[in-house]
C-alpha cells in the first residue's frame, strides 16, 4: 500500500509550505522582528519561565491571558477572544467551521497562501479574485464576485501579504457590508500600519479580526488571537483543539503583554527603517518597489530567480514569488546593518 493509493488527490497535488534553511544566512524571507529581547528583559523571562509546571497539561482557554490581550491590545466592551497556535491556526479553525459540503471561501490574490491552502486542507471551494496590476483592490469586482458567488466566508490581509498594501478602509467596509458570510480580517501587521478593524467590530455582525504576536517580535512563541462577538467565538471554540496553546507560549505571552513598551519600541525602529530602506531599493536600477504598510517590501526585478540565487550565495535569505507574482522578490525590513547588507548584495546581484 502506497500513500498514492489512500491519500485526497488535492493532497497529493500539494507542496508543503516551503521553509529554507537559515543557518549562516542574513535572514529576510519570514517578516520577524529582527531585534531581539534586552538581557535584563532575557533573564526575567527565563525565571518565569522555569517557574512552569511542565508536567501539566496547559489552562485550555487560558482567562488571564486573554484577560491581558483584552486590556493591552484594547479590546472593545462586548467582545470575545479566541487564542490560536499562531495565526495559521486559527485560520484553519475558521474554514474548518464553516465548512459545509459545497461552501466557497474568497479572498483578493495574491495574498497569505494559507488560505488557500486551508480550503484545500477542509474541501472548501476556494475563489481568488485576482488584484489590480498595482496590487490594489478593485472593491467593486470583488462585490461583484462575491454577489455571484455567496461565499461563506471571506478573507482580507490588512495590509496584504505578500504586497504590502493596505486596503482603503471604505472599501473594506463595502466588502463587510456586501458580504452574506463572515468577514475575516487578517491584522497580522497592524502594528506597523496603524490601522484597525478592532474599533469598529460592534457594527457588523459578521466580522471577526485576528492578529499574531509574531510580527511585534514573538514569532517563536506561536500565538494568534481572534476577537469577535460572543456568538461566533462560542461556536468557533468547538473546533480549537483542547490544549493549543502551551504553558510556555501561555507564561511568555503573559510576560511580554506586561513590557509591551518594548515591542513598541522596537516596531518604531522598523518603521524608521523601513522608510530608509524603502529608499534604497528605489535607487537601484531595474528594481520597481511597492509601496507598503507592512515591515516587508514587494519589489519586481529583471529575473527574480537569477536574483534570489545570486543573494544566496552571498549569504542574503529573502523571498522568491515568481512566477507566481512575476519576477517579484519579497523583502523584510530588517536591522540598518542588514539592510545595507540588502542593498549591497542586491546592487551586485542585478548588475
Amino acid at each position: 500500500m502506497k500513500p498514492e493509493d489512500l491519500v485526497r488527490p488535492e493532497i497529493l497535488a500539494l507542496k508543503a509550505y516551503p521553509v529554507p534553511s537559515s543557518d549562516g544566512m542574513v535572514k529576510l524571507d519570514a517578516m520577524e522582528n529582527p531585534y531581539s529581547l534586552p538581557d535584563s528583559v532575557k533573564r526575567e523571562l527565563a525565571a518565569a519561565l522555569a517557574r512552569v509546571d511542565m508536567n501539566r497539561y496547559p489552562t485550555p482557554s487560558p482567562q488571564k491571558l486573554r484577560e491581558a490581550i483584552v486590556r493591552r491590545m484594547s479590546v472593545p466592551a462586548g467582545m470575545e477572544v479566541l487564542l490560536g497556535n499562531g495565526s495559521d491556526e486559527l485560520i484553519q479553525m475558521l474554514i474548518t467551521a464553516l465548512a459545509r459540503p459545497g461552501a466557497a471561501l474568497m479572498y483578493p490574490s495574491p495574498t497569505f497562501v494559507m488560505y488557500a491552502m486551508g480550503a484545500t486542507f477542509s474541501g472548501m471551494r476556494a475563489l481568488p479574485v485576482p488584484l489590480r496590476d498595482d496590487f490594489s483592490l478593485d472593491a467593486e469586482a470583488f462585490i461583484a464576485r462575491m454577489e455571484a458567488e455567496k461565499p461563506a466566508l471571506v478573507f482580507l490581509a490588512y495590509p496584504n501579504n505578500p504586497t504590502g498594501v493596505l486596503y482603503p478602509e471604505a472599501d473594506v467596509v463595502k466588502i463587510i457590508r456586501a458580504c452574506k458570510g463572515l468577514v475575516v480580517v487578517d491584522e497580522a501587521y497592524h502594528v506597523f500600519a496603524g490601522k484597525s478593524f478592532l474599533p469598529r467590530l460592534a457594527e457588523f455582525d459578521n466580522l471577526v479580526v485576528i492578529r499574531t504576536v509574531s510580527k511585534l517580535g514573538l514569532a517563536g512563541i506561536r500565538l494568534g488571537y481572534l476577537v469577535g462577538r460572543p456568538e461566533w467565538v462560542a461556536q468557533l471554540d468547538k473546533v480549537r483543539p483542547p490544549y493549543n496553546v502551551s504553558v510556555l507560549t501561555q507564561t511568555a505571552a503573559l510576560f511580554m503583554l506586561e513590557r509591551l513598551d518594548v515591542l513598541e519600541a522596537q516596531a518604531a525602529r522598523i518603521l524608521s527603517e523601513r522608510k530608509s530602506l524603502g529608499e534604497n531599493l528605489k535607487a537601484l536600477k531595474g528594481v520597481t518597489v511597492f509601496p507598503s504598510e507592512a515591515n516587508f517590501f514587494l519589489m519586481r526585478v529583471p529575473d527574480a530567480d537569477r536574483t534570489y540565487a545570486a543573494l544566496k550565495q552571498q549569504n542574503v535569505l529573502v523571498r522568491n514569488l515568481n512566477p507566481g507574482i512575476r519576477n517579484c522578490l519579497r523583502v523584510t525590513v530588517g536591522t540598518p546593518d542588514e539592510n545595507r547588507i540588502l542593498v549591497t548584495a542586491l546592487r551586485e546581484a542585478l548588475s
